[in-house]
C-alpha cells in the first residue's frame, strides 16, 4: 500500500463537497510531476486531503478506488485522473504550522514542494499526521 497527499482549494472543491459526491474524479491536474504520482496510486492506497488557499491543513483521509484513466477534462492522452472515497474526516485538522513545527515532519513534500497538488508520502509521516488528527 502507497500513501499519498492531495491539495485542493476549499473554495473550489472542499472536503465537504466530495463527501457530498461519495468521491469523485481526481483530475484536472496539470503539472507533470503530480501526473505521474496519480499514474502510481494503487486501488486501496490511502490519501490525505488537504485543504490549500484558505484554512491549510488536512481535514480528511480517502482512498483510491479506481487507477489512472484519461483525465476526462482534457483531450490530451497526457493527462490521467484517478477515482478517490472519503473515508472520514479527521477528528481534528492538521495545519501546515503544525506540520512544519514537527521535526519528524522535516522532509514531508507538504513543505519542500510546496506547489506540487499530488505527492506521496512515507507510511511513517502518513501514520504519524493521522495520529497528530486524533
Amino acid at each position: 500500500m502507497n500513501y499519498w497527499l492531495v491539495k485542493s482549494e476549499p473554495e473550489t472543491f472542499s472536503w465537504d463537497m466530495f463527501v457530498a459526491k461519495h468521491g469523485d474524479h481526481w483530475d484536472g491536474v496539470r503539472n507533470y510531476q503530480a501526473r505521474n504520482n496519480l499514474k502510481l496510486m494503487k486501488i486501496a492506497d490511502q490519501v490525505l486531503f488537504y485543504h490549500s488557499g484558505e484554512g491549510k491543513e488536512i481535514v480528511g483521509l480517502a482512498s483510491v478506488s479506481k487507477e489512472f484513466f484519461q483525465d476526462p477534462t482534457s483531450d490530451n492522452p497526457n493527462w490521467v485522473a484517478v477515482d478517490l472515497v472519503p473515508i472520514r474526516k479527521l477528528n481534528h485538522p492538521v495545519s501546515l504550522a503544525t506540520i512544519k513545527s514537527t521535526p519528524e515532519l522535516i522532509n514531508v513534500p507538504l513543505i519542500r514542494h510546496t506547489r506540487l497538488s499530488v505527492m506521496p508520502l512515507e507510511k511513517s509521516d502518513f501514520e504519524l499526521i493521522v495520529k497528530m488528527s486524533e
